[in-house]
């Protein structure tokens, strides 16, 4: 089995070095200071799913889509889902040889509707989609921290396809060091992905703390329980579904029990603004904004978290 990861920050760090001890022949697509760090140094993990250190002979580097090898049974999508755009681009240009004949694309990305990019350029039973309830922190250019572990990696079709087709790459991930489960309801996985993010990151990076901190506020958690009101609207109006049957239930749940073990994990989006790097606001509370406008449903929450971070972002760039 062969594999292509397409991004190398904390997540595609992380999945590298669980193939690699699996025995996966691995690829890794890596630009500037990543890539002569790994090279040089190889990949490490550490935190709370154990140690591994990968020999930088064992993993090949490639700074670019088209330099890389054909006839990949897996290429992992792991990077920001602001590259999509680039890297659907740069897959078209190779897409009747990049991978092989039953090869598969899967993406690992946080945001609604990223396989959307894809489904030009392959065959939509040939694109599958990953949720992770694990919290990764780059340490160092070639050094990816698991800080918070809540459930296992679930990889599944959004098209009606088994998810069996991912069955070899789903072991491997597991011996690996990093727990991955198959299942038949990832639309409702992605849709519990969307709720938990919107509700948390962009608050988190917002406020400067991590996800603990936003429950000492009774204002930031009456602006959590609102957007959470408004993506249970528009995802019940677009017809999805996900495990809990209302707002309600799951804001319970969300307090009680979901949030706790993540209690000390800073944000994605909070590690973006510190980085001066753009955020996923437009594929997390950005698209809830858009599907309240194509439904009807009002979203002013999500709305002014929004507009919050775009501004933020536009200030760093401006500075």
């Amino acid at each position: 089995m062969r594999v292509l990861i397409i991004g190398s920050g904390a997540v595609g760090l992380s999945l590298a070095s669980a193939l690699y001890k699996s025995g996966i022949d691995t690829d890794i697509i890596a630009r500037g200071e990543t890539a002569e760090a790994i090279r040089k140094n190889g990949i490490e993990r550490c935190g709370v799913l154990g140690n591994i250190s990968v020999p930088p002979d064992k993993i090949r580097v490639y700074e670019k889509i088209e330099a890389a090898q054909d006839g990949y049974d897996f290429i992992i999508n792991s990077a920001k889902a602001t590259g999509n755009a680039d890297i659907a681009e740069s897959l078209a240009v190779r897409k009747d040889s990049i991978l092989s004949p039953e090869g598969l694309l899967v993406l690992f990305q946080n945001g609604y509707g990223n396989e959307l990019k894809f489904t030009d350029i392959f065959d939509r039973r040939r694109i599958f989609n990953a949720s992770f309830a694990i919290g990764f922190r780059r340490q160092k250019p070639y050094i990816s921290e698991a800080t918070v572990f809540r459930s296992p990696i679930a990889i599944g079709s959004l098209f009606g396809q088994s998810p069996a087709a991912c069955e070899k790459l789903t072991e491997a991930i597991e011996q690996g060091g990093i727990p991955c489960r198959l299942t038949e309801e990832i639309g409702k996985t992605l849709w519990a992905k969307l709720l938990y993010n919107c509700a948390l990151n962009p608050l988190s990076a917002i406020l400067g703390t991590n996800y603990g901190g936003l429950i000492k506020s009774e204002s930031s958690v009456s602006l959590m329980e609102g957007i959470i009101d408004e993506v249970f609207a528009v995802m019940r109006a677009g017809g999805y579904e996900t495990f809990w049957e209302s707002a309600e239930a799951y804001k319970r749940e969300f307090f009680e029990k979901i949030l706790p073990p993540t209690y000390e994990h800073r944000s994605s989006t909070l590690q973006d603004i510190e980085r001066k790097i753009p955020t996923e606001i437009d594929s997390l509370n950005g698209a809830v904004v858009r599907m309240g406008e194509k439904f009807g449903i009002d979203t002013p929450c999500n709305e002014v978290i929004t507009k919050i971070i775009k501004s933020m972002e536009d200030l760093y760039n401006a500075g």
